[in-house]
């Protein structure tokens, strides 16, 4: 008899460590890298990298902060109150008004353009968007140098 117990508890706690397991949502550590004499960026998820893109920062008179941030804020459709509407899709707000974003301004990808926001092709920014998403706000780091 107490063997059974000792079984039926075992077997039991078997499918709670199996439910809380599959019922856990998937955290990875992601490290949003940028650099701005380069105008690139790249994404590593749990020390890999999977992403490397070119960017635009901020042109001169607008600089891009440097520093270690985490996302304070995410709007998959935003405009900037500040800069004429400007469509900023897929915003990740990292340092006050400071954003990674996507642009439609492609042809400018590669070097300093915009107002100090961190400008990506849309479908990068989507990316990058739903992988802070997923991952969640607190394992995202984005490191700003150069």
């Amino acid at each position: 008899m107490k063997f059974l117990r000792s079984a039926r508890l075992a077997a039991f706690a078997v499918v709670a460590a199996f439910v809380v397991v599959a019922w856990t949502p998937a955290r990875a550590d992601v490290v949003v890298q940028i650099d701005k004499s380069a105008q690139r960026m790249s994404v590593s998820v749990d020390g890999v990298t999977r992403y490397n893109w070119p960017i635009s920062t901020g042109r001169d008179g607008y600089g891009t902060p440097s520093g270690t941030f985490h996302p304070q804020a995410m709007m998959r459709s935003y405009f900037s109150r500040k800069y004429y509407s400007a469509p900023m899709p897929h915003a990740i707000f990292f340092y006050y008004g400071f954003a990674i974003h996507g642009t439609n301004d492609i042809s400018r990808l590669g070097g300093p353009a915009s107002h100090g926001c961190v400008r990506l092709h849309p479908s990068n920014a989507a990316t990058l968007f739903g992988l802070v998403q997923r991952s969640g706000a607190s394992n995202t780091t984005i490191e700003i140098s150069n």
